[in-house]
């Protein structure tokens, strides 16, 4: 099982309306190395979902449910969407100055490529956030 971090500003779309709505589709990653990772995700991975602009937080954490297939949004037939469904919310949130303060995420993908919107977790900083995260 791999782990990802999802990226959404909440006032498009939040984690409420994401736990209100129980399952979404993650559409609208018009960047390539963004959409390549959304490609990679398998059903039963893991993800991080993370308020980006505002607040700047892991908030929650959600499982991949569908793989990947065309955006209908996407008029040339290049990018995907997913499926993905809430977990639960983090005990505590994490936010983006805890993660950079803290040596052993240094090359977490939300810090060294923080213009994507869906970035790889290792294992290892997985373990790490989650602890952050008082889980």
């Amino acid at each position: 099982m791999a782990h990802w971090l999802l990226k959404s500003e909440p006032h498009k779309y939040s984690w409420d309306m994401m736990v209100n709505d129980g399952r979404t589709h993650w559409d609208g990653v018009r960047n390539h190395q963004a959409a390549i990772n959304l490609k990679a995700m398998k059903v039963g991975d893991t993800a991080f979902f993370y308020h980006s602009n505002e607040g700047k937080e892991i908030v929650g954490i959600v499982k991949i449910v569908k793989t990947a297939y065309p955006d209908p949004g996407d008029p040339a037939g290049r990018f995907v969407m997913v499926d993905v469904a809430p977990v639960k919310p983090v005990k505590s949130f994490v936010t983006l100055a805890q993660m950079k303060a803290d040596p052993r995420l240094a090359d977490l993908a939300l810090i060294r490529q923080s213009r994507l919107s869906v970035v790889p977790v290792s294992d290892e900083h997985w373990d790490i956030i989650m602890k952050l995260a008082g889980e």
